[in-house]
């Protein structure tokens, strides 16, 4: 089975447990299946025991209740689908050693059989009364039906890019799952069958368990656990089914009946543990067995939903909690530097715009986490020949609410008088006159740090320089960048939770916010106006943001990226999509150099472009690299 994208979609199924009515449970197992048929499910797993229900204590001890579950399990086999899997629970007997498995079906074949490793026996468990321990098995194949089906914890079941281990309820729990070794060994999906009850507490822990080791083996995680319908002598259970990805929750059911589905992506895991390969350095402790299932079908499977701002923080609640921390982690980066240099003054050029707010708002941050005389922050205004008066009026505005030290150098004249030493026509608004302005600025900025003993704070960020768009030399260059691994997205939702969180900058954060975005190098008439607005010229940032993310953390490669766009920005003509992926690609590979001499700067998140750091890549690529197709 081979997915053109990576996306494949499983599920698990719940249903209403009748303790030891096998042929009740098979219905039901059967009616869920043709339901995974139409939901077009590549996996499919059920709950610990399934087959005869978790709570039937001594009746496991009857040979001939066992036999009964082979005859329903080769009656199972029989409607599974083409390229589907089925994981279903079933005690199993093997050199008269009875035993907890999870049988692993396809079409018309019991491809293998898992057994229980750890079998819990405290408290409200009793479970080593009738089950065996893997560990006890002397064979490594079982017969069923007069077939030799595999049989031990050292199969993985592997379809194309799909590598299934199974592990089963205890097993997770312990300090060294099975888990483990089996993701050493490649399996990517863990299946986890489940019979776990419920006490106060334990859904969160639950939780908490699956999420982390989903995220250690950089796995799918998949645990379905029985519900409604075991016995309740003595213990609850809910239900409580789960599939994470890589610490992600996809889908969570609890206390509900029928399947719950989620679409998970193997390119993307894949390229984590390239990315991470560390972890999987270490051997398994064993040798593996690898059964092979539904070779020759391939499918094309994209998600309904894709997260269109992948840098932002979706869970509302915690978005100020959030905010507060990535602001502290820029503070604490340059208080830092100011404390390791002995500098107590710094020098920063505010525009009105948003890179350079969150740059100041950082900086009083950290001079209040080194004690200092916040009047030492000196805040330049440097109008020039574009400068408007919207965005010059709400930098001054937001410089004194501040308190820092408010200084004004107008850059025009200096400007006009090194366009003309050079012979450049002042009316002729191409790159030089563009970047003559940005390199003015920079030039003022570091000769008043030298002036005040400072150094200067940059204030550009991670979208800026994965485009490239930034003058090299000019905004591009400072003594320390605060919102070097900070992108646009995520600079305007840092601006909003300050803004919330401090009324009294709330009406001048709000007009910065609702300022597009521009370099304002290119004067006009009307100087309450910005004409040159940098989205359109390059395109939005949201776009550009996503094509970072999805480039270098989850590196897909260019088509999957446009598709995955087209999803998450449904709003968005297709062609504008593309126009401006092609922008992303083309800059991003061609502007290495700005930022092979980065200046110093803190990694906020996940993805940082710092050459000393997280992203090295040569300076000049072949215009025709692979990437870029």
């Amino acid at each position: 089975m081979k997915s053109k994208f990576g996306f494949y979609k499983a599920g698990i199924g719940n249903f209403k447990i009748h303790v030891a009515n096998i042929e009740g449970n098979k219905k039901e197992i059967v009616n869920l299946i043709n339901e995974a048929k139409e939901q077009k499910l590549s996996i499919l797993s059920f709950g610990e025991l399934c087959l005869t229900g978790y709570t039937c204590q001594d009746l496991f001890l009857n040979h001939d209740f066992t036999n009964k579950c082979y005859v329903a399990i080769e009656e199972i086999c029989k409607i599974i689908p083409d390229n589907m899997l089925v994981v279903i629970g079933s005690p199993a007997i093997l050199s008269d050693k009875l035993y907890d498995c999870a049988f692993v079906l396809v079409k018309d074949k019991i491809l293998g059989v898992v057994p229980k490793t750890y079998i819990p026996n405290y408290n409200e468990f009793y479970e080593k009364r009738w089950f065996s321990s893997a560990k006890d098995a002397s064979l490594n194949s079982i017969k069923i039906n007069e077939k030799e089906i595999p049989f031990g914890t050292d199969l993985v079941f592997e379809s194309g890019d799909i590598k299934v281990g199974v592990e089963i309820c205890e097993d997770l729990w312990v300090i060294n799952p099975p888990s483990n070794d089996l993701a050493l060994a490649g399996a990517n999906v863990i299946v986890n069958l489940s019979a776990s009850n419920e006490i106060v507490t334990k859904k969160e822990y639950r939780k908490k368990l699956v999420m982390m080791q989903s995220s250690k083996l950089y796995c799918v995680y998949m645990y379905g656990s029985n519900g409604f319908g075991e016995s309740s002598q003595d213990l609850v259970f809910s239900g409580h089914s789960l599939i994470y990805e890589n610490g992600n929750e996809i889908s969570e059911s609890y206390d509900e009946k029928g399947l719950l589905c989620g679409i998970f992506d193997l390119d993307f895991l894949a390229n984590q543990r390239l990315r991470y390969k560390s972890s999987f350095e270490d051997k398994p402790l064993k040798e593996y067995r690898f059964v092979s299932f539904g070779d020759d079908f391939e499918i094309t499977l994209l998600p309904n939903f894709y997260d269109a701002s992948p840098f932002v923080l979706k869970d509302v609640s915690k978005r100020e909690e959030r905010s507060r921390e990535i602001i502290a982690l820029q503070a604490k980066g340059l208080a830092q530097r100011l404390d390791s240099i002995h500098v107590n003054k710094v020098v920063l050029g505010v525009s009105g715009g948003l890179d350079s707010t969150l740059a100041l708002l950082v900086t009083l941050k950290a001079f209040e986490l080194l004690n200092l005389d916040k009047r030492n922050i000196y805040a330049l205004t440097l109008p020039g020949l574009a400068t408007s008066l919207t965005t010059f009026k709400n930098a001054k505005k937001l410089i004194e609410i501040t308190g820092a030290t408010y200084k004004k150098i107008d850059i025009r004249s200096s400007t006009l008088k090194h366009l003309k030493d050079l012979k450049h026509p002042v009316n002729v608004f191409d790159v030089t006159f563009e970047n003559a302005q940005a390199r003015e600025r920079t030039q003022v900025l570091m000769d008043y740090a030298n002036m005040v003993g400072g150094i200067v704070v940059g204030t550009g960020d991670l979208s800026e320089l994965a485009l490239g768009w930034c003058t090299y030399n000019a905004d591009h260059m400072s003594m320390y960048g605060v919102n070097s691994s900070v992108p646009k997205t995520l600079v305007r939702f840092l601006i909003e939770e300050f803004a919330k969180e401090n009324k009294v900058y709330y009406k001048v954060l709000k007009n910065i916010l609702d300022t597009p975005i521009s370099p304002e190098l290119i004067p006009t008439k009307d100087k309450n106006t910005i004409s040159q607005k940098t989205e359109e010229i390059i395109g939005k940032y949201d776009l550009h943001d996503f094509f970072l993310y999805n480039l270098f953390k989850n590196g897909f490669n260019k088509e999957k990226i446009y598709n995955l766009a087209r999803i998450a920005f449904s709003n968005l003509d297709e062609e504008y999509i593309i126009n401006t992926l092609n922008t992303f690609y083309d800059r991003f590979f061609t502007q290495q150099f700005k930022r092979s001499c980065l200046p110093d700067g803190p990694k906020i998140g996940s993805v940082s472009l710092s050459p000393r750091g997280d992203f090295r890549m040569a300076s000049d690529l072949d215009k025709h690299n692979s990437f870029n197709k």
